[in-house]
């Protein structure tokens, strides 16, 4: 059971309208994440990845996975939600760039948070640590590789692309593993899991 199945007290398969506005609410908070710069060091930091992996474990596999294809196809469509844009180009031709990649990782990232939510990894500090840290980490598989693509292998792109972020993506997980298992508390609280 996710966070969202125990608040929604649902755990059918069926669409429903709150279903569809847990999905566009995702992709909007996504959207306001990929807007906000956190000063840190070295490089400034979104919260989208934290934004990521938090849909996962709320809303599951399937539904964190939609809210993240709903916002990639927003971009693609053109739409602002992207950090940078509209400054740094719109639509395909900025996902097509050096972060095209981690946005693709983002799927799998979703889905992976939801999977281990499914299978209780939120509950707890520790394995809500681990399970952050994982889907993370699986976004720098796509956006590496891709990275790699667009500049050339002949450039550090490990020291581009994923020292620079290891910071703050274990700062991400540790967020995540203090709010995840703090509302299953609270909900255990309320009698609602």
């Amino acid at each position: 059971m996710t966070l969202y199945q125990a608040v929604a007290d649902r755990q059918t398969s069926r669409l429903t309208t709150m279903d569809v506005v847990a999905v566009v609410a995702g992709s909007l908070l996504l959207t306001l994440s990929a807007k906000v710069q956190v000063p840190f060091y070295p490089v400034p930091m979104t919260m989208q990845t934290l934004v990521v992996i938090g849909l996962g474990l709320a809303l599951g596999p399937v539904r964190g996975a939609a809210a993240v294809a709903l916002y990639l196809a927003q971009g693609a469509l053109g739409l602002p939600v992207f950090a940078g844009t509209p400054e740094k180009g719109i639509g395909l031709a900025y996902m097509m760039g050096p972060t095209g990649g981690y946005l693709l990782g983002y799927l799998p990232a979703a889905l992976l948070a939801g999977w281990l939510a499914e299978r209780g990894w939120d509950r707890n500090v520790f394995t809500a640590m681990l399970a952050a840290l994982l889907a993370g980490a699986i976004i720098y598989v796509p956006g590496l590789l891709w990275l790699g693509g667009v500049i050339g292998w002949d450039k550090p792109v490990l020291a581009f692309g994923l020292y620079p972020f290891i910071p703050g993506d274990i700062a991400k997980a540790v967020l995540a593993a203090i709010a995840f298992p703090a509302a299953w508390k609270w909900l255990s609280a309320k009698g609602m899991n």
